[in-house]
């Protein structure tokens, strides 16, 4: 991934990984701190597990906590914790209109650049929890915070990173306990059940609506 980014990181630029902590533990922690790491090399951030870790061990609060966890160029770690809001129990979905360039490497990693995401959050039409974003070849990528899953019969498939989007830690997760990625398109959300999901609250049912 080194390689692959058409420009410098601007100015400014922090990465992230948000994380659950249930019951004492931050859930996929390791899946998360790799990704970071991962990201961190590729960007030319220092990445400082000690310093990492005790920040981590810094936090405090009644469990279900939502964690979100920030690095800057220098390697410094910070954090900010607050309580985990329960979810839709199915969450209502609605294509939205801006497509994604799949060449862009920076849909690969997660940082503080996501203007596009957090303004397309804020613009959620009543009736819609979640948009799901397309790129420019008519695939779908993902949400504006999760990923797609759709479990047709006995199989579980994601989109594939090719067609652009962060490949997320539930994402991961799920994929090593044999899901698959394949390019879908939006008819393929008809081939059976349709999920939504990252690390933070774990996958839960969807439902396209008009």
């Amino acid at each position: 991934m080194e390689g692959s980014f058409r420009h410098a990181a601007p100015d400014g630029l922090l990465l992230i990984e948000t994380l659950a902590r249930r019951e004492g533990r931050f859930v996929r922690l390791a899946r998360h701190l790799a990704r970071l790491e991962r990201t961190a090399r590729a960007l030319g951030f220092r990445f400082d597990p000690a310093a990492i870790a005790r920040t981590l061990d810094a936090v405090s609060g009644a469990d279900p906590l939502r964690v979100r966890l920030t690095l800057d160029r220098r390697g410094a770690p910070a954090v900010e914790a607050v309580p985990l809001a329960a979810g839709p129990a199915v969450w209502r979905l609605a294509i939205h209109e801006d497509r994604l360039d799949p060449e862009d490497p920076w849909l690969r990693v997660k940082t503080s650049a996501r203007l596009r995401y957090d303004r397309a959050r804020a613009a959620l039409p009543a009736g819609v929890d979640e948009w799901l974003f397309l790129n420019t070849r008519g695939e779908i990528c993902e949400g504006t915070i999760t990923n797609l899953f759709l479990r047709c019969g006995d199989r579980l498939v994601t989109p594939s990173t090719s067609s652009g989007l962060l490949p997320g830690v539930l994402r991961e997760s799920l994929l090593a306990s044999g899901a698959s990625e394949e390019v879908l398109r939006p008819r393929d959300l008809t081939c059976g059940e349709v999920l939504v999901g990252n690390s933070v609250r774990g996958i839960a049912p969807a439902r396209l609506v008009p």
